[in-house]
């Protein structure tokens, strides 16, 4: 598992090989325990992939935050 701070937050990351040229990328919000799962490309750099991840559990987490609101 790997730890990197996005956005002045911290992300928990796993990455597991798929079948063929597929990877499994999680993407975890220690905080929230929001948990987001992606599948990309292993010709694709680790970085990129936790990129991609974090900006989707950012996406999700803000609009969990909209949800909450109403």
């Amino acid at each position: 598992m790997v730890t990197k701070k996005t956005h002045s937050r911290e992300v928990f990351f796993e990455i597991h090989p798929s079948a063929g040229r597929a990877v499994r990328v999680v993407a975890i919000d220690p905080d929230t325990g929001t948990e987001v799962t992606m599948v990309g490309d292993s010709r694709l750099s680790h970085e990129m992939l936790k990129r991609t991840a974090a900006r989707k559990l950012l996406y999700v987490l803000e609009k969990n935050k909209d949800k909450s609101k109403r």
